[in-house]
């Protein structure tokens, strides 16, 4: 749990979370990293859905073990609340008097649908950053069309290029829309933060998951604009071009980007230092009219090869290779061991595991490795803060409201 003795570098800075989804535990889990106080509201009984979604570290306990829970909640104070009932309101309104930021994930409306007029926050809170993350905005035609993960990475643009020619396009792994979204709002927050310090007023965020896509497109929407020309018109599967793509090999997949400067490393490595001078593979035009060619010697080669030790080899060389990593490759990988990327961390109920660390590391003021808290664990001890007794706790409790 988090530690009031440590002191990182957003230590002092109190944020609301009410987000139910990885946007929002993300953006969230990293302000948590870095020391700031985050209170986490979740509905009281069922708690955030996040910690319904498997696979669970202890069966027996799904509710307190869930895999996205226990990562994404993870450095943060639990505290149930019913937003929706009118001292549950008054409440979470308290919280936000004392609090830099309000994070929300949930469909546009529902923060208005449950009471709040987040249009009079600024007058009511004139400090408050308030976040909103959902997939295409806060406003706009599709601003209320429901949503998830696979559409933001579609609508975005990410899904275009991605695929076999002769298939329909594909999402990447995971959440990754949804990480992205949660890693611009983090970085908006902040902005906020900053800005409302610098300025004395709060402001209202507006992130959409589209536009994060959407902004990541890279040289494809560039190009478009300026030529008309879709650079990603069709898929090209695992192959860009003869020299840019992932190949099998006896134990995975090796991955290789032979741009013109480094193709005679690549070349050399390939005990194959003829091309460089070949008519057929002697200049990046030759290697374009002969890409079949190429792509053959180069699945051929890679064919026989083994990741790690080709990896190694490439590496003497600055040859442009290396390897898919697998799970078990990614946790054994010395690089992120010697940077303590993978920490262990115990809980009380799923016990002791392996999580990421943060994905930048400050020296100064280094990541807190902390728990993901029990449902309502801190309930009492924030509500103290408000100047609630304890017998006043207990009626809220009898009443439903925590």
């Amino acid at each position: 749990m988090p530690d009031t003795e440590l002191h990182g570098p957003l230590s002092g800075i109190r944020i609301v979370d009410l987000s139910q989804g990885v946007p929002g535990g993300y953006c969230t889990r990293l302000l948590a990293g870095f020391g700031a106080d985050v209170i986490k509201v979740e509905p009281p009984g069922s708690g955030d859905p996040l910690r319904r979604h498997g696979p669970f570290a202890d069966v027996d306990n799904p509710r307190e073990s869930g895999a996205l829970h226990l990562y994404l909640n993870a450095g943060k104070r639990s505290i149930t609340l019913d937003t929706s009932t009118a001292t549950g309101r008054d409440l979470l309104e308290g919280l936000l008097k004392h609090a830099a930021a309000l994070i929300d994930d949930r469909d546009p409306g529902v923060l208005e649908a449950e009471g709040f007029d987040t249009s009079t926050f600024s007058l009511t809170f004139p400090h408050l950053v308030v976040t909103h993350l959902s997939a295409f905005g806060q406003a706009g035609p599709y601003s209320s069309v429901p949503s998830t993960n696979l559409t933001s990475l579609a609508m975005g643009g990410q899904m275009a290029p991605t695929g076999d020619p002769d298939r329909e396009p594909l999402k990447n792994g995971g959440y990754q829309a949804d990480y992205q979204l949660g890693l611009n709002g983090m970085t908006a927050t902040l902005a906020g933060i900053w800005a409302a310090d610098r300025d004395g007023s709060g402001d209202e965020i507006d992130v959409a998951a589209m536009e994060c896509m959407a902004s990541t497109l890279e040289l494809a929407l560039n190009q478009y604009c300026y030529t008309q020309v879709d650079m990603w018109s069709g898929r090209r599967g695992n192959v860009l071009s003869s020299a840019i793509g992932l190949y099998p090999c006896q134990d995975g997949y090796i991955g290789i980007h032979a741009m013109p400067r480094n193709f005679p490393a690549l070349a050399r490595l390939m005990d194959a230092e003829w091309m460089v001078e070949s008519e057929e593979f002697g200049t990046s035009a030759a290697r374009l009219q002969h890409e079949d060619e190429l792509s053959a010697m180069i699945y051929a080669w890679v064919g026989e090869q083994k990741k790690k030790e080709a990896y190694e080899k490439a590496g003497k060389i600055r040859a442009p290779l290396a390897y898919v990593h697998e799970i078990p490759d990614l946790l054994d990988s010395p690089q992120m061991q010697a940077r303590d990327h993978f920490q262990h961390v115990d809980h009380p109920v799923a016990g002791e595991h392996v999580y990421p660390g943060a994905p930048w590391q400050m020296k100064g003021t280094p990541w807190q490795a902390s728990r993901a808290p029990l449902l309502g664990e801190h309930t009492n001890e924030v509500l103290a803060t408000l100047g609630l007794s304890s017998q006043d706790i207990a009626v809220l409790r009898g009443g439903g409201v925590i």
